[in-house]
């Protein structure tokens, strides 16, 4: 692989990260932060905030989405601060950990800042205040890394403690911690289809389905330190960048390594980012370089190639760049290949060996290809011993070579044997029913009977005609739950020409059910789904999707009914339904109002903060985040009250009604080590207080003030 351009800026790349408006943002470890155009690497605009990070592997710092905010460790890594990109202003700063700071995360929806610590906690700071809102679920052992799912809807952090915390942004609440992972986990990405991969200290990487916490796959073939990971468009491709420069890629649909070097810098991997419009892959070093590949390298040359069916050079050219056979060019050559295979395949079945060499003489000096023909041409040898065997009549041994080169068996002539095999059943099936035709049954099925795998379904026919009957009976009936029974205890039922149409019916169920969907005709659909329901093949996959119809229906129906309580709680278990218009609408207010909360809570307004989320305090599923709110808001109350004079005996109220609210958070936590400064001789300990929870916090008791 040849880059396409390369830059240097002196300094080891700790970030890359394209942004919203099409920037790429680009930063040293010394905090010099470069705003570039990631096509061609020319420098934009940029500034210096002069902090020396002297250790990078995490996340150390993180931009917004929209480039307006940026989060960073301190050089001495004991806090982390929160930065306007515009003002050039510092928001926040954290220095609540015991201990280092390990890394920082901003989330896709520019709303919270997260500091994670050597201390295993994660604080979540409101990027538009820069006060503390809320932690994420502890760990007990250092944060390696902050992750964030596409939509915004939820966050993981890892550890070193070996797990993986999942927490909802949308309900804040902790959804699972996955555990699996042999060594500390250290790297980590949400990818589609509800998945996420990790990567630990041993090089060790799984993929897991973040829903039900179950280990997906495994992968296969690190042998460095990953450093960086990084998906391409769609998430088709994932990249692991390394310590020794190297760089890794899995297809994500197969998840097969396509090349353990796919790149070699000479330099470790210290940033990955991916250009989704010019497909390319941006890279950043240790010794401060920058460099551009593009993953389709190669393309343009294979076109050239199959215009003049150059299929060796086409094949060296895959070997080079893996990913060139997941292009269309190289499709149209797999087809060629195949259909040439095809046709060679005839030759040989008419005896015409040299018109079958022709043929796939193109593709001989491909050494995978040349293997095939090989043992293709082998195969054929006997097939004229086998042309002659059915012809003769002799089925036995016909049937025999046949299961010996399994080449024949797509074969014309073959298929004509099991045309008339077919036919020949059939015709004893109908013997079978009446009882006496059984001896001419087995006359004309005499010539099968040397043939192993026909024997067992002849002795079944003759033995058992009675269930044949019940099958047809029951396929007449359309009782499909007894026909799939029948079929379980007596497999040579699939051998009858009922069974296929049986199959037949069930796959034109399936497609008209989903044209139906498609079309939004949900009554009609879910009937042909209930009638499919009975089809084993198909019993789980019409259990999950008439679980999705009827959550679906449910959501619809409380949106028109502007029974939004039901809505936002169907959105919580099932979040497709937040793809949907009406789910859009549903999240966008939501956001919406909590940025006018937040407002208010910043400040410590309760009335403010509980008319704004009014609406949604009968909602179970928003309790916790409300929680959450009130809990900053009582919080600013404390905290202004002791700035503003208030007496001992007031704060000592305010902390023991929070304690009642909430529990023992970290926040409350800082702001009594605070107040047992000024108030040495208070007699108040939180360890003695009556506590509550965030997760048993109910809006009944919202107040004006905490202090009351």
């Amino acid at each position: 692989m040849n880059f396409l351009v390369r830059k240097g800026i002196n300094k080891a790349v700790i970030l890359l990260q394209i942004l919203d408006d099409g920037r790429m943002i680009v930063v040293d470890k010394q905090t010099t932060i470069r705003f570039m155009k990631p096509d061609d690497l020319s420098l934009i605009n940029g500034f210096k905030v002069n902090i020396e990070h002297k250790y990078y592997k995490t996340n150390v710092v993180s931009f917004s989405n929209d480039g307006d905010y940026f989060a960073t460790l301190t050089a001495d890594a004991k806090e982390s601060y929160l930065y306007n990109t515009k003002t050039k202003k510092r928001i926040a700063n954290v220095s609540r950990h015991h201990g280092e700071v390990s890394c920082v995360g901003i989330d896709p929806l520019n709303r919270y800042m997260f500091s994670g610590g050597e201390d295993g906690k994660t604080f979540a700071i409101d990027i538009k205040s820069g006060k503390l809102v809320f932690t994420l679920p502890v760990h007990v052992d250092t944060i390696n890394d902050i992750a964030f799912s596409a939509n915004g809807n939820w966050v993981a952090t890892c550890s070193y403690d070996r797990k993986i915390s999942i927490f909802s942004l949308v309900t804040m609440t902790a959804k699972t911690k996955l555990k699996a992972h042999g060594a500390p986990v250290t790297k980590m990405k949400f990818i589609k289809a509800n998945r996420l991969v990790s990567i630990d200290k041993n090089s060790s990487a799984i993929i897991w389905n973040m829903y039900t916490g179950k280990v997906i796959e495994r992968l296969q073939g690190i042998h460095d330190d990953v450093t960086q990971l990084v998906t391409s468009k769609d998430d088709e491709f994932l990249f692991l960048g390394t310590t020794l420069g190297y760089i890794l890629v899995y297809n994500l649909k197969t998840y097969e390594l396509l090349s353990p070097k796919y790149i070699k810098i000479a330099s470790p991997i210290t940033a990955l980012e991916f250009n989704d419009k010019d497909h390319q892959l941006i890279i950043g070093t240790e010794d401060g370089f920058i460099l551009t590949y593009n993953i389709y390298e190669g393309e343009e040359k294979l076109k050239e190639m199959l215009k003049n069916k150059k299929f060796k050079a086409i094949e060296q050219e895959a070997e080079l760049n893996p990913i060139l056979a997941f292009t269309q060019v190289y499709n149209l050559v797999s087809n060629f290949w195949e259909n040439t295979l095809a046709k060679a395949k005839i030759a040989l079945q008419n005896d015409d060996k040299p018109k079958a060499l022709l043929l796939l003489n193109t593709f001989k000096d491909i050494p995978s290809k040349n293997k095939i023909i090989k043992k293709i041409v082998a195969d054929y040898a006997e097939f004229p011993k086998f042309s002659k065997l059915a012809k003769e009549g002799k089925l036995a041994l016909a049937y025999s070579l046949a299961n010996t080169y399994p080449e024949y068996k797509d074969s014309k002539l073959y298929k004509a044997l099991e045309n008339r095999w077919k036919k020949t059943f059939m015709q004893a099936q109908k013997y079978v029913l009446d009882p006496k035709g059984i001896e001419k049954a087995k006359e004309i099925l005499a010539p099968y009977r040397g043939i192993s795998e026909k024997t067992k379904l002849i002795q079944e026919l003759l033995t058992q005609g009675e269930v044949y009957k019940r099958f047809r009976m029951a396929i007449g009936q359309k009782n499909f739950t007894i026909c799939f029974e029948l079929i379980k205890q007596h497999k040579f039922l699939q051998e009858f020409p009922e069974y296929e149409v049986l199959m037949n019916y069930a796959d034109t169920l399936y497609i008209k059910s989903q044209e139906l969907l498609s079309k939004g005709d949900t009554n009609s659909a879910v009937k042909m789904l209930r009638i499919l329901s009975s089809f084993d093949d198909f019993k789980e996959e019409v259990k999950i999707l008439m679980h999705e119809i009827e959550t679906k229906q449910k959501f619809f129906i409380a949106v028109e009914n502007e029974e939004y309580d039901k809505a936002y709680a169907l959105m919580t278990e099932n979040e497709e339904l937040q793809n949907t218009p009406e789910g859009e609408n549903l999240q966008t207010k939501w956001y919406d109002d909590l940025v006018k909360a937040n407002s208010f809570a910043v400040n410590g307004d309760a009335l403010n903060v509980k008319k704004e989320l009014k609406s949604y305090m009968k909602m179970h599923s928003k309790t916790t985040a409300i929680a959450t709110v009130f809990a900053w808001c009582y919080m600013v109350q404390l905290e202004n009250s002791a700035r503003e004079g208030a007496t001992q005996l007031a704060l000592e109220k305010g902390i023991k009604n929070y304690m009642l609210n909430f529990g023992l958070q970290e926040q409350i936590e800082n702001f009594f080590m605070l107040f047992k400064k000024k108030y040495p001789s208070s007699k108040l300990n939180l360890e003695h207080l009556t506590q509550g929870s965030i997760s048993m916090w109910r809006p009944s008791m919202i107040v004006e003030s905490i202090l009351e």
